[in-house]
């Protein structure tokens, strides 16, 4: 079996539970995998990506409305929006596995990681979700991070350094606030959110670092600073600017240097 078809096969699948399995199958399996170097499906092989339900309802980030943790639908509108991030965060890791040719086997093995992991995140919140009353697709999402997936589809430099460090590097800096205002909320459910959370926020450590190493891999093969070429491809991509607070604890383990720390405060 070739690792690079089955992670597009995956990509393809609409149903959560069926995804999420077959993610954590891919990487339970890995060492029975061969890797193609050059890997080029017909558009009629590829389809309509990402495979996904037809709830949650898919809205714009503006449309999305905001609903206070202090009530239970509101925390479950909460957990639901991460689940979400987490679901598409799959997509993201498996579409980096076929989509991009010639890298070496250790960068398809990585995502691979990543896509298990980010299934196991999804389960972790839908099963959470579950427990409250809901389950995935009660509630609307929006798709920004698979916006910039689809931006980035022709450019392997510029899709590691706006997904996994940028759109996903934000998690990093959210998720402390979010646990603060679940622990200020203090019922039993909004704890158990909060030790979800601390699994999640270890894990999108290395996810992130990832995403920094590759970049920075990237840039060196092709003879560019990755400091400097970041900024143009922020403007040419048309990437958001991310505002401050930022986990730069947790940044500089994903391996962020003082100086792109230093960039992000400039604004």
């Amino acid at each position: 079996m070739e690792l690079r078809q089955c992670a597009l096969q995956v990509l393809q699948l609409a149903d959560p539970d069926q995804k999420s399995a077959a993610a954590l199958s891919l990487q339970a399996q890995l060492a029975t995998y061969s890797i193609a170097e050059k890997f080029t499906p017909s558009p009629a092989e590829i389809g309509t990506l990402p495979g996904h339900p037809e709830r949650p309802l898919l809205l714009r980030h503006t449309e999305m409305a905001r609903r206070s943790p202090a009530t239970p639908e509101g925390r479950a509108v909460l957990v639901h929006a991460i689940a979400h991030i987490e679901f598409n965060a799959i997509n993201l890791a498996l579409d980096a596995i076929w989509r991009f040719d010639g890298m070496p086997p250790a960068y398809y093995h990585d995502w691979l990681r990543v896509a298990a992991e980010e299934a196991t995140h999804f389960e972790m919140l839908r099963s959470h979700l579950r427990t409250q009353g809901y389950d995935y697709g009660d509630f609307p999402a929006h798709q920004g991070l698979w916006t910039m997936c689809e931006k980035t589809q022709h450019d392997i430099v510029a899709r590691m350094a706006l997904v996994p460090r940028t759109m996903e590097a934000r998690g990093l800096d959210a998720t402390p606030l979010i646990q603060r205002k679940l622990r200020q909320v203090g019922t039993s459910d909004a704890l158990a959110a909060v030790t979800i959370l601390d699994t999640i926020l270890h894990d999108e450590v290395g996810h992130v670092a990832i995403g920094n190493h590759w970049y920075r891999w990237l840039c060196e093969r092709e003879g560019l600073s990755p400091e400097t070429h970041y900024a143009v491809l922020v403007r040419q991509y048309e990437a958001p600017r991310l505002k401050p607070p930022f986990n730069d604890e947790a940044r500089r383990r994903a391996g962020f240097t003082e100086t792109e720390l230093q960039w992000l405060q400039q604004g």
